[in-house]
């Protein structure tokens, strides 16, 4: 069993990570996901400590590091090692953040003032189909169902296909930007994916000409999306299958700023 680093020589150390890497990818975990844990691994290989001793080496990191590394030598040590993970290290719930949300009238200023049709097709599909930044990257043309109104987004987060509706905002654009039979919906001007930094960049200079002072990111997108719905009467088990999320409490995180009940409340005053 192993119980620290001490031991394990530099070849060791090689193959544990292929191993890893193999892991990862039997289970179809996303890049990102993949990349974060072999890092952490990685440093917890060098570092020569305990999984007790490394735990502790995070505590002044945030509570979501904290538990990333966690649960990056949890899964190191369930199925590469094929051992008990037996560390009990105590995991502070994560404090409830509230997700910015923008006005309608913001997100429609944020369009007209994106004037490239590829950049205003990113937007889009961020707000009008509330995926995420990486669901944008690798949607194709055959995922989309222009007859039927219907978005299938294969490349998700844990895996889990979904089927969105396809709203008549990002109909428009992808008949003016030229329907196509294959490939990817958003390429790069290489052919490939759009990097993620460009897409952030597409949303902040947005957001800048429309004259928004909150911190916008695609993922404020994708929450003004779900926060919208849920403000018109959608009931919000159709605003979880359309987020993909798996449990209903990550989806009811929007009833803390949807505000067509807050504001009502102001009557009584």
């Amino acid at each position: 069993m192993v119980t620290d680093t001490k031991t394990i020589t530099p070849q060791q150390r090689y193959e544990l990570i292929g191993k890893l890497i193999d892991e990862l990818k039997l289970r179809r975990c996303s890049y990102d996901t993949g990349k974060t844990y072999i890092s952490y691994v990685k440093n917890f290989l060098k570092s020569e400590k305990t999984p007790h001793d490394f735990l502790l080496l995070q505590g002044e990191n945030t509570t979501s590091t904290m538990r990333t590394v966690y649960f990056s030598l949890k899964f190191f040590y369930e199925n590469v090692l094929h051992q008990p993970f037996s560390e009990k290290i105590p995991l502070a719930k994560q404090s409830l953040r509230i997700p910015i949300v923008l006005s309608k009238d913001e997100l429609n200023r944020m369009l007209e003032q994106t004037t490239n049709l590829k950049h205003k097709l990113v937007l889009s599909l961020l707000y009008y189909a509330g995926l995420r930044l990486n669901e944008v990257r690798n949607l194709r043309w055959q995922d989309i169902d222009i007859e039927r109104d219907m978005i299938h987004v294969k490349i998700t987060k844990g895996s889990k296909e979904r089927i969105v509706f396809l709203h008549e905002k990002v109909k428009e654009l992808l008949k003016k930007s030229g329907i196509n039979n294959e490939g990817l919906l958003v390429p790069s001007q290489y052919g490939g994916l759009y990097n993620k930094r460009t897409i952030q960049l597409i949303v902040k200079k947005a957001s800048e000409k429309a004259g928004i002072v909150k911190n916008v990111t695609p993922h404020t997108l994708r929450h003004s999306f779900a926060t919208h719905l849920l403000e018109n009467g959608v009931d919000i088990r159709y605003i979880q299958h359309l987020l993909g999320h798996k449990n209903l409490q990550t989806t009811q995180i929007y009833t803390h700023v949807a505000n067509k009940d807050i504001t009502r409340l102001a009557q009584f005053l």
